[in-house]
């Protein structure tokens, strides 16, 4: 998926993976090397690959689908939290530090990180100024 995702943006750039190589701080055949799948870059480099083409290193290991720098939601803690509990109702084969995780611990992480929402919340209403309030709250 990497592999891919760096032939199609070199493309765009109309680069030579050598005259890429060298932008990003790398030898050509390392640089090859990445695009054929056979070797991944270290963090440093990948990150530099996404600023070069104003993209996430999240976009880049096939994280997320979407390619802009930053998005919205993805600031957003509440929709990201959604989404990792939607990930852990809806995923098999979870495992919580190497061990497989039962749907018993499934069920009381949801639970702790509802009430950490909850708590958030709550700390967080105390200092948004009146000007940033939903009538709502």
């Amino acid at each position: 998926m990497l592999s891919d995702k760096l032939r199609k943006l070199r493309a765009t750039t109309n680069c030579t993976q050598s005259e890429f190589a060298k932008r990003i701080g790398v030898a050509r055949t390392t640089y090859a090397m990445y695009e054929q799948g056979h070797r991944e870059p270290d963090y440093e480099t990948l990150q530099k690959i996404a600023d070069y083409h104003n993209t996430t290193t999240d976009y880049l290991l096939g994280l997320t689908n979407n390619p802009k720098q930053s998005d919205k939601n993805e600031k957003d803690i509440a929709k990201r939290l959604e989404a990792f509990k939607n990930d852990l109702v809806n995923s098999d084969g979870l495992n919580f530090s190497g061990e497989p995780m039962s749907e018993d611990a499934k069920e009381s992480l949801i639970e702790a990180m509802e009430h950490i929402f909850r708590q958030t919340q709550r700390i967080n209403k105390k200092y948004i100024p009146d000007k940033y309030k939903k009538d709502d709250d």
